[in-house]
């Protein structure tokens, strides 16, 4: 079976024993038989060692070094590559020269070369590159490579800068050295809207966002980004931009959100196209965060890039971090910051809970497809934001320009990256490498005590056992502290503890009262804080006083999920405490609208599930779902004239701007109505729907008119009016199935993928409707296991077309081990139902194989 396949083990790592010094590719297109003719400079760094290259689905049309073409007996073909003996090289440098045939409209994986609807593209990254010519495929070999590309499509791209372009042909040299997986060949239909840039030392920068003709009015706010990142990044990290031109082209069908290759980013067309009439505001912000992620790929990632794959949190975490700071610089920082660690709390603890659970550098893999996870860049940008944390602000550019200075044109490792902050800082970094290579979530339990005085903080860590790491050394926790008085004035500077030991005590002297503690400010480590006995602040008083926005809101959501659990276990109400609590702050005019917003969400039912299974209780899915919408009817019932008059007054006039103060009144706004359609009815959202002229308060309002019932005719509206947008539609599929009654889901979702717009194939698409679906709570887990038949039917249908897909969508089962006898066994059915089918594709084996343990 495919998932017993040998695992890649970092221990086994060797380096290559060739130095390629330089690649020159020329490619003929054609949609049957595109023809690959690669010319690579080859110097042996070791005498007598075979040349092994990668390569799957290539016909080998010719091979030969320096012109001499071998004979069948001085090189060997398997289905995963190419080895020519030692025999056949010589000892000096040479050329390899081979000639290879692939065909690109039956590549329907979408990795390596393949067509979207007519354009050639190529997605390489991790291991596609072997897929286009045979090479070694790993990224620690790295060269300059000059293309050709030749073919009747009017546009013809690749990496690095345009030498020749004419009509039919095309060359393009990179002079930087880069690993294969970030090649990029886009050819096709496009035009271009485009722009420049002046960097600091005066060059000029042409920029261009390619897109299918038509869509080239929707790109305006993706160049803005791109001009605002590549500024940025002068500004605060000292990085200019090294080439004459940066291009991104936007592809229907796309793996991925986007790819950083050099020069040529390809993005997924969701992450560049936007206007106010088919984006939200959360679009528009996602689309600059991606863009800058991507462009900050060009020195963290491409000028230094990982030295082999278990090194993939190197460049995906330090990225995320940048392009964390990066949006909270263009936006509300504090809200950003919320808004992250609600993002990591849902995806990587509840993967760190789970058997899916890894390190940010995992020491073996299957298949590397399957590690693109939220512990890679969620996890892995947390451990670069407490590192900043521990060296301060000057500490850490000190220490990041020792990386660029020390590491540029290098393939690195973990232990590179720690070392040049033990360099730059003087500090010892060995037991902080543990957040890099031990699995899971830290428990830090904090206990107080007042005397004389002096009050002191005892906290206490310990991590539950993962998947092939039952012992858990300690880890270096960074803890940022403040202390408030009764009166909820600061009493000290916020200040950072370093915890190193299981138990740690740390005093603070000079107090007339017991202060109250704010612990864990700006959420500085990436673990799960508990309060002994006695000892934990009132939610409520901080939610009204902390001086941390982070902290503010974090008592805002203990007290939400609090409530919620306790109504999910059969509590009539919420506590009157919660709703005052709860009043004050939506009638406190001095905080922003978007924190207030952001305060306003309540947990979603996955979270109250987790929190019932961390108490040692079985989640029940259906009684969860009835607690979760009776909390949003009493919060409405109990503060109506305060949530109608924010709707009233949060309404912005004038044209649509997706800037911070108009986004983030609207997004209270919204959440206002979420409350009051409980008790009109939907009668507001039908109104908004019909007289929204942003995509922002369309979709809002008609998620709010399916919830409330108030039948077909928004839904239908919407269909008529975008039914010719597929970015617009992948909304409506995914609207319809999170905003369902769970009873109505799974009939919904059968009647949907029945639609004559549901193409399967399109993985935005297929994205859309399934996660729609599986993110329905109580809809998914249904108690007969119907919704995890459906849903194990597609991943099934799906692998054989696309299994990088497939595998990602599969982790809608990894929670399973947490709920009832019955559905528990309802999910092991259809795990070991896919396992047992002939033909399944390793990313999706290794996951199901994993998930069942």
């Amino acid at each position: 079976m495919p998932h017993n396949a040998p695992a890649k083990r970092l221990s086994d790592y060797r380096a290559f024993p060739f130095e390629l010094e330089m690649v020159r590719l020329d490619f003929a297109l054609d949609p049957k038989a595109t023809r690959v003719r690669a010319q690579i400079a080859i110097r042996p760094l070791r005498a007598a060692a075979a040349l092994e290259l990668d390569g799957e689905q290539l016909v080998l049309r010719r091979i030969a070094i320096d012109g001499r073409s071998l004979t069948r007996d001085e090189y060997s073909l398997s289905d995963t590559g190419l080895v020519i003996g030692a025999a056949a090289l010589p000892a000096q440098p040479f050329t390899l020269e081979t000639e290879v045939e692939i065909a690109p409209e039956e590549n329907t994986a979408l990795d390596g070369l393949y067509m979207s609807n007519g354009m050639y593209c190529t997605q390489c990254e991790a291991e596609g590159f072997r897929k286009i010519t045979y090479y070694p495929d790993r990224p620690d070999v790295m060269a300059p490579f000059h293309v050709t590309v030749t073919g009747d499509a009017p546009v013809l791209l690749s990496n690095g800068n345009p030498v020749v372009q004419e009509t039919g042909r095309a060359e393009w040299v990179d002079p930087w050295p880069k690993p294969a997986y970030l090649f990029a060949l886009v050819a096709g239909d496009l035009v271009a809207h485009s722009g420049q840039f002046t960097t600091r030392s005066g060059r000029e920068v042409a920029l261009n966002i390619w897109v299918r003709p038509g869509d080239e009015d929707r790109c305006a706010f993706a160049l803005g980004a791109l001009q605002r990142a590549m500024a940025w990044d002068e500004q605060v990290y000292g990085r200019e931009y090294d080439l004459d031109v940066f291009n991104i082209v936007a592809v229907d069908d796309f793996n991925m959100g986007a790819m950083e290759n050099k020069g040529l980013n390809i993005f997924n067309s969701k992450w560049v196209l936007a206007s106010p009439e088919t984006a939200t505001d959360a679009d528009f912000e996602r689309i600059e965060g991606i863009i800058a992620h991507e462009y900050f790929h060009n020195w963290t990632g491409n000028r230094i890039t990982c030295r082999d794959w278990f090194q993939l949190c190197l460049k995906e975490g330090l990225t995320v971090f940048r392009d964390q700071c990066f949006t909270a610089d263009m936006r509300l920082g504090p809200v950003k910051r919320i808004e992250d660690v609600n993002t990591l709390r849902a995806r990587q603890f509840r993967e760190d809970r789970g058997p899916l659970a890894h390190p940010p550098r995992p020491d073996h893999y299957r298949e590397i497809n399957n590690f693109y996870t939220a512990t890679v860049y969620e996890k892995g940008a947390e451990i670069v934001r407490m590192l900043h944390t521990l060296v301060g602000e000057q500490g850490y550019r000190a220490a990041l320009d020792l990386y660029f200075e020390r590491h540029d044109g290098q393939a690195c490792t973990i232990e590179d990256w720690l070392k040049v902050f033990e360099d730059s800082s003087g500090r010892d970094l060995r037991q902080f490498k543990r957040w890099y290579t031990d699995a899971g979530t830290p428990r830090v339990t904090v206990a107080q005590s007042y005397k004389d005085g002096t009050y002191t903080l005892e906290f206490r860590q310990e991590t539950a056992p993962t998947p092939g790491q039952p012992q858990k050394p300690l880890r270096h926790i960074p803890i940022t502290v403040g202390l408030l008085s009764p009166e909820g004035h600061d009493l000290i500077e916020t200040t950072t503890l370093e915890m190193t030991l299981a138990r740690q005590s740390f005093a603070f002297e000079g107090f007339e009262t017991c202060p109250v503690p704010s612990i864990l400010r700006g959420f500085s480590a990436p673990v799960v804080l508990d309060y002994a006995e006695g000892s934990a602040p009132d939610p409520a008083f901080l939610l009204a006083h902390d001086s941390d926005p982070f902290n503010r809101w974090e008592a805002g959501r203990r007290l939400s999920l609090a409530n919620a659990v306790a109504m999910a276990q059969g509590a009539a109400a919420p506590d009157a405490r919660y709703l005052e609590a709860m009043g004050a702050l939506l009638a406190d005019e001095s905080a922003d609208p978007a924190f207030r917003a952001l305060c306003l969400h309540l947990p979603s039912e996955d979270q109250i599930a987790q929190s019932l299974h961390e108490r040692g209780m079985t989640p029940d899915p259906d009684a969860i779902h009835t607690a979760h919408e009776a909390m949003i009817t009493a919060l409405a019932q109990a503060h109506e004239p305060l949530l109608a008059g924010l709707y009233d007054a949060m309404a912005v006039p004038g044209d649509y701007r997706p800037d911070p103060e108009p986004a983030g009144k609207r997004a209270l706004r919204l959440a206002a109505l979420a409350f009051l359609s409980r008790l009109d009815g939907g009668a507001r959202a039908r109104a908004l729907f019909e007289s929204a002229d942003n995509m922002t308060e369309s979709l809002a309002a008609l998620a709010q008119c399916i919830g409330a019932g108030v039948g077909a005719g928004p839904v239908d509206t919407f269909r008529a009016r975008w039914s010719g947008d597929r970015l617009v539609m992948d909304k409506w599929f995914t609207t319809q199935l999170s905003a369902s009654a769970p009873e109505q889901a799974l009939a919904r979702v059968e009647a949907l993928v029945e639609d004559p717009l549901f193409d399967w194939k399109n993985p935005n698409r297929f994205r859309a409707l399934m996660s729609g679906f599986s993110g329905n709570h109580a809809g998914f887990h249904r108690a007969d296991g119907e919704g995890y038949r459906f849903y194990a039917d597609w991943l099934w249908k799906l692998d054989a077309l696309n299994p990088q897909v497939a595998a990602r969508m599969s982790t809608a089962f990894e929670t399973w081990a947490r709920y009832d006898a019955g559905r528990q066994a309802h999910v092991r059915s259809q795990l070991e139902r896919i396992m047992g089918e002939d033909g399944l594709s390793r990313d999706l084996s290794e996951m199901t194989a994993r998930m069942l343990g």
